[in-house]
């Protein structure tokens, strides 16, 4: 008799996780569900929305559209890690400060591709921050205040201010 389900062993936010899932499990499901890890949410679950963004091997992928049996092996970062490291604290404190979050449904998903964007260095401009979050929606914000917010932490990072962000 086939159970359909599989053993994988895989570093979630730099822990070692080994577990059993049923083979047609998500990614963002095995988080939400298995790990609790509720801070990737579940959007349209057809990999439109971006609700669901995560890394998988330093890249950000739609975690609705992967099978978590895909990440054995792997390492996965979800938005809890990458605020936990510290890594995105400044996105954090400008999307804060310039108001670029309202319900914040999007806003995981959005930072995690934001801070894809801007680990590349240099100040991206506004037109390539709007296509690089073209895979995230936001239904409240009208997008401004977020590229307002993620162009501040690019500026400074580029001069080297440690906060982040201007006012």
């Amino acid at each position: 008799m086939n159970d359909h389900h599989c053993d994988i062993a895989l570093t979630v936010n730099g822990e070692p996780v080994s577990e059993r899932v049923e083979a047609r499990k998500t990614l963002v499901d095995f988080l939400r569900d298995d790990l609790a890890l509720t801070g990737t949410h579940i959007g349209c679950e057809h990999g439109f929305c971006g609700a669901c963004t995560v890394r998988v091997n330093g890249e950000i992928i739609r975690g609705c559209l992967m099978l978590a049996v895909q990440c054995d092996g792997a390492a996965v970062e979800t938005i809890e890690g990458l605020s936990d490291s510290g890594e995105i604290a400044d996105l954090q404190a400008a999307f804060e400060r310039r108001n670029a979050l309202q319900c914040g449904f999007c806003t995981p998903g959005v930072l995690a591709t934001a801070q894809d964007l801007l680990k590349r260095g240099g100040v991206p401009d506004r037109a390539t921050i709007r296509a690089h979050l073209s895979g995230n929606y936001c239904r409240c914000t009208g997008y401004h205040a977020i590229v307002d917010a993620i162009e501040s932490v690019a500026e400074a990072r580029a001069e080297g201010r440690a906060k982040g962000g201007s006012s």
